[in-house]
């Protein structure tokens, strides 16, 4: 229990420096910029404090129960060497994994809310979560076969592109941001280490070209999948008419919708609220179960320690979840309420660069992927410079996207051309940072940057005439998740580049 309770305050201390460049900027904003104190303080306060609790004992249930179980498991079948159950098993990860995603909750309950239940919150995580274990099990399979990501990733964007101009407008902005907000906490770390463990351990395969992309897939696929959700569910083109601009001050908190009418003691809601979590992570622990004993047929070793695991995930999921609607999501629709009353657009995109980049540079599963990236390059790749790249791809990408929904342009123009950049930039990167770049547009947007992001996008569509939020105020985390791509390659080849001048010289 000591050796918890130290875990604990170590996940509360990084917690809290995931949160710090946060609280940072908007301290700067607010006090020497704006020069106003929120009204509703407190309550963010609390709400921040909810978050860094919840997300600690979240991740300290994860780092004793899921995540053993996970890479024990995946080590089992790439040591066992059956395709079939291997592509199953990646399949059910992803899935199951996804639909207990904290980010994908948070952002569908938000559309749902702003839709006015067009959009239904299970069935859009469900399409989501379907798309990531497809995602995985392809990524997988391409291991196997040994075949080069980048023609997987060029004919997804083709896809994608296409399907745009099928799908209705009020969901390509959810459609692309689905890709950002599914490979986060959860996800990242069993699919790095499965990929990197099946490269390992195949012939001929190389952990760091074709180790690393699996990422890549799961942030791709859910944007060809929930556009073609949109199209099942609104038709093509759909039909806004009976989707209201809600002010900020008028959205609910998921459990406030339920129980507006008559809200109960607050232990009955806590019981709910928890009840509802253990729903969603049911699928895992489904998963898990079914391949320990009926597949692999052993038990499941430390089985106290891993329940234990699991009650942490539970109740640090809850609090995350309640945090996220006291503190994050009224904080960003508050700054983008402050910062459009200002009438000083450029304040705005400063706010999204300097967001962007400082929640980045602190990003965990960032700073995980690139120092494995320089483990398995051995040192050729510099993790600290990987990292100031991607968070420089991450705050340009937010500063344009603010850009959009201010001058209310369409976002499938500006995603079209971006794909366009890194398709040609493919084809000058080196080979080694392909992957690296493509897994780095999923690793960017994290439990913490989803929520403010959003809710920045969203409260910049609700008070600027003439934006629809549901149009509008998505896609800032689809920005976040492409021009890291961009900038990650652009590092690649400078890098290739200063060595081949060095080199030459030395000759």
């Amino acid at each position: 229990m000591n050796t918890h309770i130290k875990l604990f305050i170590k996940l509360i201390k990084e917690s809290f420096r995931d949160l710090l460049p946060i609280i940072v900027v908007i301290s700067i904003f607010q006090l020497l910029i704006l020069q106003q104190i929120p009204e509703n303080t407190v309550s963010v306060i609390i709400g921040l404090s909810i978050v860094l609790f919840g997300l600690a004992i979240f991740i300290l249930g994860l780092e004793i129960g899921i995540f053993p179980l996970g890479e024990g498991l995946a080590h089992e079948f790439a040591k066992k060497g059956s395709i079939f159950w291997l592509l199953l098993f990646a399949f059910l990860i992803g899935f199951s994994t996804t639909v207990a995603e904290p980010a994908l909750i948070a952002i569908a309950d938000k559309a749902a809310a702003i839709s006015n239940g067009k959009i239904d919150a299970f069935f859009l995580r469900l399409t989501v979560a379907l798309s990531v274990g497809f995602a995985i099990a392809l990524g997988v399979f391409r291991i196997i076969l040994g075949h080069p990501i980048h023609w997987y990733i060029i004919v997804g964007y083709i896809i994608v592109v296409l399907i745009t101009f099928f799908a209705p407008p009020e969901i390509v902005g959810i459609a692309y941001d689905s890709g950002g907000v599914t490979t986060s906490t959860v996800t990242v770390p069993l699919v790095t280490a499965l990929g990197i463990g099946l490269a390992s351990s195949i012939r001929g395969r190389n952990p760091v070209i074709d180790g690393f992309g699996l990422i890549a897939f799961a942030s791709l696929t859910p944007m060809i999948f929930v556009q073609v959700y949109g199209i099942l569910a609104l038709g093509v083109g759909g039909d806004i008419s009976q989707i209201q601009t809600p002010l900020p001050s008028q959205e609910l908190a998921p459990h406030e919708v339920r129980y507006s009418e008559h809200k109960p003691h607050w232990l009955i809601e806590i019981f709910f609220g928890l009840l509802a979590v253990i729903k969603d992570l049911i699928p895992i622990l489904a998963v898990i179960f079914f391949f320990q004993y009926i597949i692999i047929r052993r038990p499941i070793p430390h089985l106290k320690l891993i329940s234990l695991g699991f009650i942490y995930v539970i109740i640090g999921l809850y609090a995350f979840l309640v945090g996220l609607e006291m503190g994050l999501f009224p904080l960003g629709e508050t700054m983008a309420l402050q910062l459009t009353q200002t009438g000083n657009y450029w304040l705005i995109y400063l706010f999204g660069f300097l967001i962007g980049f400082s929640t980045t540079m602190a990003e965990p599963a960032l700073i995980a992927v690139a120092l494995k990236a320089k483990e398995v390059s051995k040192g050729k790749i510099n993790d600290f410079l990987l990292r100031t790249f991607v968070a420089i791809g991450v705050a340009i990408g937010i500063a344009l996207g603010c850009y959009r929904i201010v001058v209310g342009d369409s976002i499938h123009y500006y995603i079209i051309v971006g794909y366009i950049i890194v398709i040609i930039m493919t084809y000058f990167a080196p080979r080694y940072i392909i992957p690296i770049a493509y897994d780095s547009g999923g690793v960017t947007t994290s439990t913490v940057t989803v929520p403010l992001v959003a809710a920045l996008g969203i409260g910049l569509a609700t008070n600027i005439p003439g934006r629809n939020p549901l149009i509008d105020g998505f896609g800032l985390i689809a920005f976040a998740s492409l021009f890291p791509m961009i900038t990650v390659m652009g590092y690649g080849i400078l890098s290739e580049f200063i060595y081949k001048l060095k080199k030459g010289g030395k000759s």
